[in-house]
């Protein structure tokens, strides 16, 4: 007996094929669906995104928003625009710095200032970054022209009175050294622009000459031991940009709104319990970053989504005050803490500025990842 075959209609058989077919495409497409919104999915595309960012060599901070990772394709090409924009940059600063108007030393190996400095005086710019000079020379009055005095992350323990001498200094930044004091005579730089002291750590006041300084838009005297916002800096009437983080300051002068011009003003780790409503009548005031901490009282205006402040309070992580008994290794291990806090919280302001809005608070939180 022979094999029996069944015949069907051919349009049959293809209405039972693309049955199946449609059945399949439309489990691909719920299972596709599962995936996208599966926790194990984000975790493997964030991890592959970590992982590009680490060959790439982008920090942490700028790819983490709000402790969290954003993994879009825009944000990484965004990162490396900017990153060949600082390189381009960075490449701008180095052919202006090879100008014989600006003094360039950098390295450990420097003890002192070469001798041949002081012959000249045409110079405009000093840069003189991570080296153990401990003086400045009193013959730095010499230099009439200097513009810029960028003395940051040395070992330099006092200023000389002469640097009230450079009549034309614009920029002087000294932050991460070993100051207890500022001279008096630096309120005689009257076209002053910036002036960064931040992280020198034992810093408490500044002498009231510098409420002279009717030019300067820029002041950073974060990371030092302040009790309060110093008198001078209250009479800077240009004044655009404070930081006054990682203090001691109990609470902010009711006066605090003669700074007419004001736009950022950082506030973090410090022990403030209040904020003064005077803060509603600095007009021009965009940024407010404080420590939340401790706050118990907040002018609800600065926290109302109508206005064009953006609040920002920080609910640290516990593990910042945790503190070490070793002598000066502390102290330098602080001075780079400091440091590295500093670089976070500019990358983050940065970020912050592009935002169209700020969340009621932050909690950051530190943790590394090895690849």
């Amino acid at each position: 007996m022979g094999h029996k075959v069944v015949v069907f209609d051919v349009s049959v058989v293809r209405s039972l094929w693309e049955t199946r077919v449609r059945k399949h495409k439309a489990w691909q497409k719920k299972e596709e669906e599962r995936l996208q919104q599966s926790a194990l999915e984000k975790i493997k595309e964030e991890w592959n995104f970590l992982a590009e960012c680490r060959r790439k060599g982008i920090p942490h901070a700028v790819y983490r928003k709000n402790c969290s990772v954003d993994n879009s394709v825009r944000l990484l090409e965004k990162i490396e625009q900017n990153s060949l924009a600082r390189q381009s940059l960075l490449s701008k600063e180095r052919d202006k710095r090879k100008s014989p108007f600006v003094f360039e030393l950098s390295g450990e190996q420097w003890q002192e200032l070469p001798d041949s400095l002081k012959e000249q005086t045409h110079l405009k710019e000093w840069h003189i970054n991570n080296t153990l000079i401990q003086i400045i020379p009193t013959y730095i009055e010499l230099f009439q022209e200097m513009r810029i005095l960028d003395l940051q992350k040395n070992q330099i323990s006092c200023l000389p009175a002469e640097v009230g001498c450079l009549k034309n200094l614009k920029e002087l930044n000294v932050s991460f050294n070993h100051l207890e004091s500022i001279p008096p005579e630096l309120g005689d730089c009257e076209k002053l622009e910036k002036l960064d002291l931040s992280g020198n750590l034992e810093l408490t006041e500044l002498p009231f000459e510098l409420s002279n300084l009717k030019r300067v838009t820029f002041v950073d005297i974060s990371a030092n031991k302040f009790s309060s916002v110093p008198i001078c800096v209250l009479r800077m009437s240009d004044l655009q940009w404070l930081d006054v983080s990682n203090n001691n300051l109990d609470d902010l002068p009711q006066d605090i709104d003669r700074l007419e011009e004001l736009q950022t003003l950082l506030l973090y780790k410090n022990k403030l319990t209040y904020l003064p409503y005077t803060l509603l009548n600095l007009k021009k005031l965009i940024l407010i970053v404080v420590s939340g901490d401790h706050l118990v009282e907040v002018p609800t205006a600065l926290c109302d989504a109508s206005t064009p402040v953006k609040y920002v309070s920080l609910m640290d992580n516990p593990i910042d005050n945790t503190k070490c008994q070793d002598g000066d290794e502390v102290r330098e291990s602080e001075q780079d803490r400091q440091h590295f806090d500093k670089e976070f919280m500019k990358a983050y302001i940065e970020d912050l500025k592009e935002r169209e809005y700020v969340p009621s608070y932050t909690t950051k939180v530190s943790f590394s990842l090895q690849l």
